[in-house]
């Protein structure tokens, strides 16, 4: 209810100024903003009993529909005759109710405990539903859709480069940080050494981190033969690419250990006992056995590289994090919507997707329905 005497939408006369807050029953003719109201206080009401996951799951979708609906019925109205470069954009009240509706039903789908497959098509549907949603140009008229209307090439281009630095900087550190980790498990000396140096680079900011970046690749990129080459210079890709991997080696490294130090002795003194070499009991059954804790550290890398990535944007390293600075720069807060939704929604579909990797390698096929 308080989300609800809250504006919903904020009408701008142009991309740059605050604009000012329209209350729910504002947005257009109180006959037509009733359904979005009563669809939101329907799902809120069927969010809320316990007992009845399900009831939930159906409540905050119900929610959910009729926000939408007042989004595209606002966005509608208020630019009719607003002028060439109003802007409409949904406020505090829409947000507030978002939260509180996906909030809802993140709970309600906990609650059903669904196993990995079964998120899998969660995950799938909800893709498809904001697919259908924004190629039906339903809110193309909100200022972000307009932003992104007017910058199309360039946020597939900024995507693309945002999922090299984040998958990019997974692959090298795992490549990296896989052998690391099985040596630092054989070895305690190494692991002693190498552990507290990979804790002490995880402490620095990541802002500081990348500012450390540039004078050491600018003086690689200036003094070895071919460095600019293939694209190291003190800014740009490769200072940001650098400093992810680099963060990106503890949780690599200490998983890998952990995962490998995890197999039971009685499978290790099995594996010994059937004449297994060090490599076969490592391929055959320290690995297979640590594979759900090493999944893990790749989780962790992979959803700290897709927010670390946008710290990129400041040194040229690209990335939606370049629009979240021009936002800033501009003072164009649906600018930086543009840079940051994609970057929460890339985060969010990454963790559910490994979280689901995980729970593969713990279970048995007959868990996973």
């Amino acid at each position: 209810m308080i989300a609800l005497m809250t504006p919903m939408m904020t009408l701008a006369a142009n991309r740059i100024v605050a604009g000012d807050g329209v209350m729910v029953w504002g947005l257009a003719d109180p006959s037509l903003v009733l359904p979005g109201v009563a669809a939101i206080l329907a799902g809120l009401a069927l969010g809320l009993p316990v007992a009845w996951p399900r009831l939930r799951v159906c409540g905050a979708v119900i929610g959910l529909l009729g926000s939408l609906w007042l989004l595209m019925l606002g966005a509608e109205t208020l630019l009719d005759g607003a002028g060439e470069y109003a802007r409409v954009s949904p406020a505090i009240g829409f947000w507030f109710l978002l939260v509180i509706l996906v909030l809802l039903m993140a709970d309600a789908l906990a609650a059903l405990s669904p196993g990995p497959l079964m998120r899998g098509v969660f995950l799938s549907a909800a893709i498809a539903a904001l697919a259908v949603i924004f190629c039906s140009g339903a809110l193309s008229d909100l200022s972000v859709m307009q932003e992104y209307a007017s910058r199309s090439d360039a946020v597939l281009t900024e995507f693309l480069r945002h999922l090299g630095l984040a998958f990019g900087s997974l692959a090298a550190a795992a490549v990296i940080g896989f052998p690391l980790g099985v040596l630092c498990h054989r070895r305690a000396q190494l692991r002693d050494a190498t552990l507290p140096i990979l804790s002490f680079l995880q402490t620095i900011p990541s802002l500081a981190m990348f500012g450390l970046m540039i004078p050491l690749l600018g003086w690689v990129a200036a003094t070895v033969p071919g460095a600019q080459a293939i694209g190291i210079a003190g800014i740009g890709f490769a200072p940001a690419f650098l400093a992810l991997v680099l963060y990106s080696l503890l949780p690599v490294v200490g998983n890998t250990v952990a995962g490998l130090a995890a197999t039971p002795p009685a499978a290790l003194e099995a594996a010994r006992g059937m004449g297994m070499t060090t490599t076969q009991r490592l391929l055959r059954v320290e690995l297979p056995l640590g594979l759900p804790i090493i999944l893990t550290g790749l989780r962790i890398v992979l959803v700290q590289n897709i927010g670390l990535a946008v710290i990129a944007g400041l040194i040229g390293g690209g990335g939606f994090g370049t629009f979240v600075f021009q936002g800033l720069n501009q003072t164009a807060t649906d600018l930086i919507l543009l840079g940051a939704l994609p970057t929460v929604a890339l985060a969010l579909s990454a963790a559910i997707v490994m979280d689901i990797l995980v729970d593969l390698t713990r279970r048995t096929p007959k868990d996973t329905v």
